[in-house]
């Protein structure tokens, strides 16, 4: 168990932006040129702060001209995530390709699979509906969480819906067509340019398994998954990343109706989870982290359980292609 400070507090995740901003560059640098022997860079813009971070690290390490960034919205994508992608494209002033990837998701059902999901339990669920699905809270509840989905009639009226394991794993199974058809489009311009594709997933996202297996969770690099997203934001306002990316609130943009990454995954805002995963990690008591975060120790250890929960449960993201016998790495 580590060592305990008598004073722990938000400040044990202040960084020296400067210094982490430097470090990382020369890392993807490394990485990129030496490692995977790329060319340059190819990221996905979501029009969040994540990525944003990440383009600029890669401009600052690669320059300019060595980054590609992509824009792949949908029929059901908010349309500041396009807005807000080509604003810091233009504040770093790189390259973008404009890639739709609605007709790939009509064409390969995904839209249909996930609306038969929803209409196995609505069955008034149809054209003009929209949709999201939402946890319950951990902190509300000792109980095991549950899983809801809500509607919104063509006529404003919402619903809700607690969802059936099949069913759950039926509309998630169908809306991860979006970040795979995404991640299918980065490595198409990747290759084409010999370029590496740069992940985005900060350190609660990689930790807690809020990705999909060869979805976003495919990159070559991952350049900020060692940072919290707290430390994240200081990473942007160092980087002079636009007031109106860093103000708008972390979001899934996955589903039509919308949907916040607490309401779907982590249950509690991240500056929160933030300083209970660190606090966690590194062996400190519920009870002196809650007075850092204003939660009581009881709702700390249930977030302490709930962050191994998730572990356990997303461990399987995280496994390479299982062998029946290990091969020998092979060295260039």
């Amino acid at each position: 168990m580590a060592k305990l400070e008598p004073g722990f507090s938000k400040d044990v995740l202040t960084l020296d932006a400067a210094a982490e901003i430097e470090r990382i560059s020369v890392g993807i640098r490394e990485m990129i040129f030496t490692q995977l022997r790329r060319k340059g860079a190819v990221v996905g813009l979501s029009g969040g702060v994540d990525s944003s971070v990440v383009a600029a690290l890669c401009v600052r390490a690669l320059g300019k001209e060595r980054v590609l960034c992509l824009l792949m919205p949908e029929a059901e994508s908010s349309p500041d995530s396009l807005s807000l992608g080509y604003l810091i494209a233009k504040s770093l002033g790189i390259r973008t390709v404009l890639e739709d990837i609605t007709p790939i998701l009509r064409a390969s059902g995904g839209y249909h699979r996930r609306d038969e999901a929803i209409q196995a339990l609505m069955p008034e669920y149809g054209d003009g509906y929209k949709s999201k699905i939402a946890i319950s809270n951990v902190l509300a509840t000792n109980s095991y969480k549950t899983v809801s989905v809500i509607v919104r009639s063509p006529q404003g009226v919402e619903s809700r819906t607690r969802l059936t394991a099949e069913a759950y794993l039926a509309i998630v199974a169908a809306t991860s067509f979006k970040q795979r058809v995404r991640k299918m489009m980065e490595y198409h311009h990747a290759d084409r340019l010999q370029y590496a594709v740069v992940g985005t997933p900060n350190r609660l996202e990689y930790d807690q398994g809020f990705f999909v297996k060869n979805g976003d969770g495919a990159a070559d690099l991952k350049p900020i998954a060692h940072l919290y997203k707290t430390q994240v934001y200081q990473l942007a306002e160092h980087l002079k990343i636009p007031d109106e990316i860093k103000r708008r609130p972390p979001t899934t943009d996955t589903y039509s109706l919308e949907q916040s990454q607490e309401e779907f995954y982590f249950s509690i805002p991240y500056d929160k989870l933030d300083l209970c995963l660190y606090g966690h990690n590194h062996g400190i008591p519920a009870t002196q982290v809650a007075a850092a975060v204003g939660l009581t120790p009881e709702q700390v250890a249930r977030i302490y359980r709930d962050i191994d929960s998730k572990r356990h449960a997303t461990h399987y993201l995280h496994l390479k292609p299982l062998l029946v016998e290990q091969i020998s790495e092979i060295t260039p």
